[in-house]
């Protein structure tokens, strides 16, 4: 077993880490007026209290500027139906004035941050923290405001093994 940091391929590490599923969801912010958003799975909760979550942005995408510039961000975790979008939102190099263009969304109430409409859950943040992560900046937020969608559409949105697929909400079977 070696120890040294440079030993890591990045093809292995991306295939060890594709078998950890998660939720998929969608960052956006506004700076300067201008709305900026990007698919993100490096996303989870970090404290009730207060109520913290995190997200990890990469430090070569546009993205980057825009959050840590706006201070003021929003995420929308995706249903499973919404592939598309995180498809969308996934790409590098989209046009930045199109980029919403046929997704339905609305300003959230504290921030006016795009909160994506039919995601099943979605939250506002003021950044609290933000640390250095390697090609990556961690974004830790308070969270200012937050909702849940319809409780009858219950299918999540995952990656997992470098696949996006649908989980649903209700299982039959006893967890063991």
């Amino acid at each position: 077993m070696t120890t040294d940091p440079g030993s890591i391929e990045s093809a292995e590490f991306r295939t060890a880490l594709g078998r950890f599923g998660s939720g998929i969801t969608i960052m956006s912010t506004l700076q300067d007026g201008i709305a900026h958003a990007m698919t993100a799975n490096a996303f989870t909760s970090v404290s009730l209290e207060p109520p913290l979550v995190l997200v990890c942005v990469d430090r070569g995408v546009r993205m980057h500027d825009a959050v840590l510039d706006c201070g003021y961000w929003a995420v929308s975790v995706l249903a499973g139906r919404q592939q598309g979008i995180a498809e969308r939102f996934a790409k590098s190099g989209r046009d930045l004035y199109s980029q919403f263009d046929g997704i339905g969304t609305q300003p959230g109430p504290k921030t006016g941050c795009p909160l994506i409409e039919g995601a099943l859950s979605w939250l506002e943040c003021r950044t609290w923290a933000t640390y250095p992560g390697g090609d990556h900046t961690i974004v830790v937020g308070e969270v200012l405001s937050l909702g849940v969608g319809d409780p009858d559409d219950p299918a999540a949105l995952m990656y997992y093994a470098g696949q996006y697929r649908a989980l649903e909400g209700k299982s039959h079977r006893p967890v063991l």
